[in-house]
């Protein structure tokens, strides 16, 4: 198994075969993608990650997609997008259409991992949650205390957290020790805690879908 730990600022790369499809997704998925990617022996994905720390800055992430997507049409026979909306307020979207390329249903990981349906069923009685995945829980302090500079500045803290009540913490992994790291956060947020168990969700199933339509067309 590939170990897999990107920084928030690390681009990333990975082929397991001489890949036919490419998969353009953000640097938190990748550890999760890989290892789908490595337990199902899915030879025909290649992946590229952008840097997770742009969820800070989402404007970086339409322009550094579509580049990767031209660079990317000469060499493989079709790109698929692990993205949601991310912050960019439609623009992905457009700018996928333009491209003629696809992506991950939802419109962000906390959704896909949890099931878009099932998150949204939960939306009204949650908008006042705080998620944390297995990657923001291991670089909570790296991308939320210091990238919304909290360590320097933390009278911004109500500003940026006086409507959250709590920290949903949906864990992709049974790992002791990110549910103690997302606990902690929490408690340096002042904000109560939950912990949801969700796997991989609809991206295990979104990427075993495009495998099998992949080896059809192929």
């Amino acid at each position: 198994m590939t170990l897999v730990n990107l920084k928030p600022s690390d681009e990333f790369e990975f082929a397991a075969g001489k890949g036919d499809v490419l998969l353009i997704a953000c640097g938190a998925l990748a550890r999760e993608i890989v290892d789908l990617i490595e337990r199902n022996r899915w030879t025909h994905f290649d992946l590229q990650c952008l840097p997770a720390k742009w969820h800070n800055t989402p404007e970086k992430i339409v322009p550094a997609v579509r580049e990767k997507i031209r660079a990317a049409k000469a060499h493989y026979k079709s790109v698929f997008v692990l993205y949601g909306d991310c912050g960019t307020g439609g623009l992905i979207d457009k700018m996928l259409a333009e491209e003629g390329v696809e992506r991950i249903d939802g419109p962000h990981c906390y959704a896909f991992y949890s099931g878009n349906a099932a998150f949204a069923a939960k939306a009204e009685d949650e908008f006042s949650a705080f998620y944390l995945t297995d990657y923001l829980a291991r670089h909570f302090d790296k991308l939320i205390w210091q990238g919304l500079r909290l360590a320097r500045h933390p009278e911004l803290l109500p500003m940026y957290f006086a409507n959250h009540t709590k920290i949903v913490y949906l864990a992709q992994t049974r790992d002791e020790e990110l549910a103690k790291k997302a606990l902690a956060a929490s408690r340096k947020l002042g904000l109560n805690y939950e912990y949801r168990f969700t796997g991989y969700g609809e991206l295990e199933g979104d990427l075993k879908s495009r495998s099998a339509a992949n080896l059809t067309v192929g």
